[in-house]
């Protein structure tokens, strides 16, 4: 055949005839349609076959229906992917069954695609033996001879380092892993893994798991407590990574660490995180307390001075004295809500709420902040019902937050309140409650940090208005607390700012019991009738006995008490008197103001020994201890109220009220 005259594609076959038909690497050209084109001969050596058994014949047939033993589904992803990817593809661990009882053998393919523009003319595929079964295996069992691997491995001390086969069993065991487990490699290898798990993980299956994570992932990373041969535990953190060989899976590596001292150190930081907490709560009830008895001593002398015939000039300075003073009061105040709630011990109760008394009471109560010509209005939905089931007390403590805040920063306009519900069911209304004011407004820098603690609107040397910068974020905490949310934004008609806050109540049944009603009644409406009044017709015949150990606030609360209309008031100066005179007098005295921190006995134990006489006089808990369940203490401890310093007269009238109309 004269080559010359033959066409450039009969040439190019001839070549590749030759070239494919001399190279030692077993190979197979196949056409666009994958049928075999040419075989080296070296493929024909290799599975002992005539060119004329394979020239013409699907690879896929050629390779499964005529024995020649290769994984097809393996082969046919290689070539797939190169006729699709147009690049070269390699296919490592292709696994080639033996004959007869022959061992199986390893093979890489490599899927060569051959383009012409846009159009697949042939396919090249080369075979190439990697390794055996027997190989594999005996490389497997070697590991932990290997020289490399005992350099790195075998003296490390810091660290278990072993092998596991692909089932889990210990196949190698180096000095950190007998120094931390206590097994000799005698004694271990051979053994599952699992051996070092306790019960507790061996009934969550958690080895089993952990291989199935491995073998989808690759590795898995696990910390918890692991088992010593002598039965102890150790913290560790525990690395299992899965171990390929020529891309078959020959076992797992696992690294662990022992971590008991950083788990020690963690439960030691835990621990001196609970202290310094609880040191924090001791530090501000002694501080509280400090604080508030010369407070008391000096809020109620002036409560006193301000009913006595004064000067204009004299007066005013006393006015002034008095602000300053409940400025300091509501200081303390924010710092101890705020310490209560960050805490996690702020409680939500569950009464009943009279919307419009407590809106209407925390105007009235908020007039006198008012800047002169600011006008304050409420407006509500007329479809809401008047009482609801929440914690009227901290409902009331937001709003008038909101509301002190809003009479603060107004100079000129007027205040707003609006209360309505954005969304209701059979059971419930999510009820918000805005307050928009016409004040200087708030800064777009400003508005992000409004309900973080301690920020104010205003941290300038010469800053105009005062505050803990605490009062917004005590509001967004018990507003969320009650179910709810708190936020803000601009005055959208003038300027000035519109702060809004929503809660979870419960509806009532449409059949309330009176006592309940009148319960919410007395909760939130002021009587038509000071209770000063009540108590002055009653206390001249009624016996008091004041236990105080603070002479100067011993002198003070005899005065307020006389202003009250008591003439018959005992005095003691330690929890022992006040015992002493308690079982002198049981038959004589009405009520007893116990102070809490008292020499000799203290309040509560005073308390305690008048019970355990069976003397059953009314004892109302007097201190400046302010505290989230010092209540919940006097009560338990046989006290029967609770009227915290400085003394608010008014407050204090009302309790002693209560509980000589008792008699």
């Amino acid at each position: 055949m004269d080559l010359a005259s033959e066409s450039p594609s009969q040439s190019e076959t001839l070549t590749g005839h030759s070239l494919i038909a001399l190279t030692p690497i077993p190979t197979v050209l196949l056409d666009a349609s994958l049928h075999i084109l040419l075989v080296s001969a070296s493929f024909l050596s290799l599975h002992n076959l005539a060119a004329e058994a394979c020239i013409g014949v699907g690879v896929y047939e050629l390779m499964g229906a005529r024995g020649l033993g290769l994984d097809v589904a393996s082969v046919q992803c290689a070539i797939e992917t190169a006729r699709s990817t147009k690049k070269v593809h390699a296919a490592d661990a292709i696994q080639v069954k033996g004959h007869g009882t022959a061992a199986p053998r390893y093979w890489a393919v490599r899927a060569i695609p051959m383009f012409e523009k846009e159009t697949l003319r042939y396919i090249s595929i080369e075979f190439q033996e990697t390794i055996s079964d027997d190989q594999m295996q005996q490389a497997n069992n070697q590991l932990d001879t290997n020289d490399t691997y005992r350099m790195l491995v075998q003296t490390v001390k810091d660290y278990a380092i072993f092998m596991l086969d692909t089932k889990g069993n210990v196949k190698t065991w180096n000095q950190g892993a007998a120094l931390l487990k206590g097994y000799t490699a005698e004694e271990i290898i051979g053994k599952h893994f699992s051996t070092f798990y306790t019960r507790e993980d061996l009934v969550a299956e958690k080895p089993r798991k952990e291989i199935e994570i491995c073998l989808r992932d690759g590795k898995v990373e696990d910390e918890s407590w692991r088992l010593r041969r002598d039965g102890s535990r150790f913290w560790a953190n525990v690395i299992l990574t899965s171990v390929y060989r020529n891309g078959v899976h020959i076992g797992f590596s696992k690294v662990t660490r022992d971590l008991t001292e950083r788990k020690a150190a963690e439960s030691r930081l835990v621990s001196a995180y609970e202290e310094a907490a609880k040191l924090k709560s001791e530090f501000l009830a002694n501080m509280t307390h400090e604080i508030r008895t010369p407070m008391h001593g000096m809020l109620s002398a002036l409560t006193l001075l301000t009913d006595t015939s004064l000067l204009p000039e004299q007066r005013e300075l006393t006015g002034i004295i008095e602000e300053s003073g409940n400025v300091l009061l509501d200081v303390i105040n924010d710092i101890l809500d705020w310490s209560k709630l960050s805490a996690g011990t702020f409680p939500i109760n569950s009464d009943v709420i009279n919307i419009p008394d407590v809106v209407s009471s925390v105007v009235r109560g908020s007039r006198p902040l008012l800047n002169h010509g600011v006008s304050i209005d409420v407006s509500s939905d007329p479809s809401l019902p008047t009482v609801v089931h929440g914690d009227p007390v901290r409902y009331r403590q937001v709003l008038n937050n909101l509301v002190s805040n809003a009479a603060k920063f107004t100079d000129s306009g007027s205040i707003r309140i609006r209360t309505y519900a954005t969304k209701e069911d059979d059971l419930s209304y999510i009820l918000q409650t805005e307050v928009t004011d016409t004040g200087i407004g708030i800064s777009n820098p400003t508005s992000g940090s409004l309900f973080t603690p301690f920020t104010q609107f205003d941290t300038s040397a010469t800053k105009r208005y005062k505050g803990t910068g605490l009062g917004l974020s005590i509001s967004k905490t018990l507003a969320e607390l009650m179910g709810g949310t708190i936020g803000f934004h601009a005055n959208p008609q003038t300027r000035g700012s519109v702060f809004w806050f929503s809660v979870n109540v419960a509806k009532l049944p449409t059949t309330i019991p009176a006592a309940v009603l009148t319960k919410a009644l007395a909760s939130t409406t002021i009587s038509p009738v000071d209770p000063r009044e009540l108590l002055s017709e009653i206390a001249p015949s009624k016996r008091l006995l004041l236990a105080e150990d603070n002479l100067i606030n011993q002198k003070v609360m005899v005065k307020m008490l006389r202003g009250l209309g008591f003439e018959h008031i005992h005095t003691a100066l330690d929890g022992a008197q006040a015992v002493q005179l308690a079982k002198q007098h049981s038959l004589l005295l009405d009520v007893i103001l116990m102070d809490i921190s008292m020499p000799i006995l203290d309040g509560m134990e005073a308390t305690v020994e008048i019970r355990r006489a069976g003397v059953n006089i009314p004892i109302i808990a007097l201190t400046a201890n302010a505290l989230e369940g010092d209540r919940e203490i006097y009560l338990a401890k046989g006290m029967n109220g609770y009227v915290s310093k400085p003394v608010d007269r008014q407050k204090l009238a009302d309790v002693l009220l209560r509980w000589l109309k008792c008699d």
